[in-house]
């Protein structure tokens, strides 16, 4: 038998992906920022990625907050 909860479980495991994959760009620009040649890019670069980190965080606390109580 499937489990009730498997979308919000793979929904979950989603957001965990993107999560990293938006740590990781963060600290791809914070360590090689050479690959942007300005520094207002670097900045407005890493504020992109930071307000996409900050949206998947966002939804992974809400859908685990959703697995844990129903």
């Amino acid at each position: 038998m499937m489990n009730k909860y498997y979308l919000l479980e793979a929904l979950q495991a989603k957001l965990t992906g993107e999560k990293a994959v938006h740590e990781a760009n963060i600290r791809v620009y914070l360590e090689s920022a050479a690959g942007i040649g300005e520094h207002a890019q670097i900045v407005d670069a890493v504020e992109s990625e930071v307000e996409k980190l900050a949206t998947a965080q966002e939804k992974w606390e809400t859908v685990t907050g959703l697995l844990d109580i129903l």
